[in-house]
């Protein structure tokens, strides 16, 4: 049965010598692999270009509740990135990010608040030229919302430690060693302020912002099941000096 979804691209795999496996975060069927014959061909309709790491997809495709592998019929890019592929800091956070969903977003139904969040995310870093050292950071905070483990801000503001197992702010040092500490607890509660368009007036350094993002990375390790390791964030620390 047809159906029309919009989507966003997680990751491509080659399957045989022209088709690849792409795997596509829909807002109708969740998280959905799709087989793309002859996508490396030149002349391919929906071409390996139109299915790079994060592009917005408008789709009409295939889809069986039964089956693990879908077809896509129409395809195209909507609407078409202007800056993320051709912008080394841009590309540098859309690479990382899309690591960090690839291992993050296993939803294999509809979830159209999570879908709607990191679909406009991804447009609203398109748009913009300058203030984005942050954004990774509120990115991961917020994407916390969805997924089901966003801190518990009721006492950050008095708070001397972040507890990231219980995912807590707390005035004692948490018997765990998984936890945040001064000056830390202060930053990551003002980022837990913070919205897209606010976040560049969160004045941090470069030291700090490597702390914060290994921190954060140690935090969905901590609640979602199988995470693993993350590389890119150590290119997208060189990028951003």
């Amino acid at each position: 049965m047809l159906h029309k979804t919009r989507g966003i691209v997680f990751k491509t795999t080659d399957f045989g010598d022209n088709s690849i496996i792409v795997q596509v975060f829909t807002e109708k069927f969740g998280l959905q692999s799709y087989l793309v014959n002859g996508a490396k061909k030149p002349k391919a309709k929906i071409g390996r270009n139109m299915l790079q790491p994060l592009h917005l997809l408008d789709m009409v495709v295939y889809h069986k509740n039964t089956g693990n592998m879908q077809r896509i019929k129409e395809l195209k890019n909507s609407p078409q990135l202007q800056t993320i592929p051709y912008d080394i800091i841009k590309s540098s956070i859309a690479l990382f990010l899309n690591e960090v969903l690839f291992k993050a977003v296993k939803q294999q139904g509809e979830d159209g608040n999570l879908f709607d969040f990191i679909f406009s995310a991804i447009e609203w870093m398109d748009h913009q030229t300058e203030g984005l050292a942050n954004f990774h950071l509120l990115f991961l905070t917020q994407l916390t919302r969805y997924l089901g483990f966003y801190p518990d801000r009721h006492f950050a503001g008095n708070a001397d430690y972040f507890d990231m197992k219980n995912g807590m702010f707390c005035s004692y040092k948490p018997d765990s060693f998984s936890y945040l500490s001064p000056p830390h607890t202060q930053n990551f509660a003002m980022l837990l302020q913070c919205g897209f368009e606010t976040m560049a007036t969160l004045k941090l350094n470069n030291d700090e912002r490597r702390y914060l993002i290994q921190k954060l990375l140690e935090y969905y390790a901590l609640h979602i099941e199988g995470f693993g390791s993350i590389r890119s964030h150590e290119v997208l620390e060189e990028v951003l000096g």
